[in-house]
């Protein structure tokens, strides 16, 4: 089945595509989430965590474990994508 070739999305159409509904894990370091949010709290350097992103890339929770952010995705029925 081919696509119409007539569809069209807008840029903000595409920007809030997935939003509350799709979302991304992502490994950080602690300097990483410092450099990226400036209004995070202070965090020990060096430190590896767990950011689950929205579809939008707003941050929605830190982790320092992986199993816990995807609990999270799934309490906010948020289904997490493989991001490469």
């Amino acid at each position: 089945m081919a696509l119409d070739s007539k569809i069209r999305i807008t840029k903000d159409e595409l920007a809030h595509l997935g939003a509350g509904q799709v979302g991304y894990i992502r490994k950080m370091t602690s300097d990483e989430v410092q450099k990226r949010f400036p209004d995070a709290p202070k965090l020990e350097s060096g430190i590896d965590l767990w950011a689950l992103f929205g579809a939008d890339g707003t941050p929605l929770f830190l982790s320092d474990d992986p199993s816990t952010a995807y609990v999270k995705a799934a309490e906010d029925e948020i289904s997490p994508v493989s991001v490469h």
